[in-house]
């Protein structure tokens, strides 16, 4: 299924007309026909003959926006000037930047906030090291941190073009959590230099965001980290993204009168995602899951976990698939209740999808094209949700990562832990009231008012708790 035109993809151009009186019209439905979706339309001058317009439309992607520029380029009398993609536009110059939060007027200021002022500062912190989180930016500020190995699902792209990701990660942490986070792009994908990397600048943090490092190389490095650091470190692709999936789970079950504890569940991806869903789903009270990946179901007498399959996906093969099914994701799909994908698209199709139990549910979350189409999908099923915002029941981490480090910060705490995580998830599946309940709404808007403040108390309260389970 073609994607729909997005603003994502959207193009400004300037251009003059003949200033006839069904030159925009012809303007605008030259853009309809060629597909793209006209979202703002300015006249900016205006002479005897001829008018200045500024038009915005939204594009498929970069080919499709060059075939709605050549379609505007074939009304008569049309001349193209300036073509400014949007997207770029809002990234010149980078996303972020750093402001002092105290004046700098005369000297007074600067003897305050910088020497010989600083210098008491300096030595309260030294005596006490616990004053860090009082007296500097450490007590709110989180690091965005990469290697640049798995960018989006654009694959090993490397830190200088992760770096927009990061920022923009950066953004989000301000604005739905007033948390000032800053990207880290490191220049390896070496294991123990990533970790010594971010150890050597943990002392500015009161977090450690990690994102897109491939795996399995990410669960080494998360492990040593959470290990070796005193402050929460989190991988975002893992376990935002099963915060998520299982809120808007808790609730799609709610709208088809199921318990978690009764349903079958097929997953589809054993990668970092996957692995932090599945841990989740079994720590919520999940008892039938079964895992397929590109060699299929993962069971442990599959040759090739027995002979050489890493310690991930030997821990699915022991903690899963209790019936000992083997086989195709197809297969396994038939009879579920339940399908997860966090792997690759069009792995299924609406006829898999009609296999499965009544009243199914399916996330499909290969982004941005999922693993089955989400309209044949819901021929099928009774609640689809994707990882796209074009269709309803997008599974956004937007919704969990702010409200998480939110709490974690407030509370100081130093670990990231399962509890914490169930927490998040019950709490951002509780924002939908059973009123607001239906099957095209089961997880709420980034936009909620209330999401990053319920999570957050969520996870202060758990972190407050006495902990009695490890980091998961």
């Amino acid at each position: 299924m073609p994607a729909a035109p997005s603003v994502s993809n959207s193009i400004t151009v300037r251009l003059q007309l003949p200033a006839r009186a069904t030159a925009v019209s012809e303007l605008t439905t030259a853009i309809e026909r060629s597909g793209g979706l006209v979202t703002g339309l300015d006249v900016t001058a205006s002479g005897a003959s001829r008018l200045r317009v500024d038009v915005t439309a939204a594009a498929r992607d970069t080919a499709h926006a060059d075939e709605i520029v050549e379609a505007m380029r074939s009304v008569e009398g049309v001349e193209i000037g300036k073509v400014s993609d949007r997207t770029f536009l809002v990234h010149l110059g980078g996303k972020l930047k750093i402001e002092s939060k105290v004046p700098i007027r005369n000297r007074d200021d600067l003897s305050l906030i910088y020497t010989p002022g600083v210098a008491r500062v300096c030595q309260a912190i030294a005596e006490n090291p616990a004053d860090a989180r009082r007296l500097t930016i450490k007590r709110n500020t989180v690091a965005v941190v990469t290697d640049g190995s798995a960018v989006l699902g654009l694959g090993n792209l490397g830190p200088l073009a992760a770096l927009p990701v990061m920022e923009g990660k950066a953004a989000l942490f301000k604005r739905f959590a007033d948390i000032d986070a800053f990207p880290i792009c490191l220049d390896t994908q070496d294991t123990d230099e990533i970790v010594a990397a971010v150890k050597a600048i943990a002392p500015v943090f009161a977090g450690i965001n990690l994102e897109d490092i491939s795996a399995p190389r990410c669960f080494e490095v998360e492990a040593r980290l959470r290990e070796e650091l005193d402050i929460p470190v989190f991988h975002d692709d893992q376990h935002g993204t099963a915060i998520v999936t299982l809120a808007a789970l808790r609730n799609a079950l709610r709208v088809v009168g199921k318990k978690l504890e009764d349903v079958r569940i097929v997953m589809s991806g054993a990668g970092a995602a996957g692995t932090a869903i599945l841990k989740l789903l079994l720590k919520a009270g999940a008892r039938d899951v079964v895992v397929a990946d590109r060699e299929g179901v993962v069971h442990a007498n599959r040759e090739d976990i027995v002979r050489n399959g890493h310690d991930n996906l030997r821990w699915i093969s022991t903690h899963t698939n209790q019936a000992g099914r083997t086989g195709t994701l197809k297969s396994a799909v038939a009879g579920a209740d339940v399908f997860i994908g966090v792997s690759a698209p069009d792995v299924l199709d609406g006829a898999d999808i009609a296999t499965m139990a009544d009243d199914a549910i399916v996330f499909a979350l290969a982004n941005p094209e999922p693993e089955v189409d989400p309209a044949e999908a819901a021929r099928h099923a009774t609640v689809v949700a994707t990882g796209r915002s074009d269709f309803a029941n997008q599974i956004n981490n937007v919704l969990a990562f702010p409200g998480v480090f939110r709490g974690l910060l407030d509370a100081a705490s130093t670990a990231v832990t399962d509890d914490v995580l169930l927490a998040a998830a019950e709490a951002l599946a509780g924002t939908v009231t059973d009123e607001e309940l239906n099957p095209a709404y089961i997880i709420p808007s980034v936009f909620h008012p209330d999401v990053a403040k319920v999570v957050a108390a969520a996870v202060h309260a758990a972190v407050q708790k006495p902990r009695d389970t490890d980091p998961v």
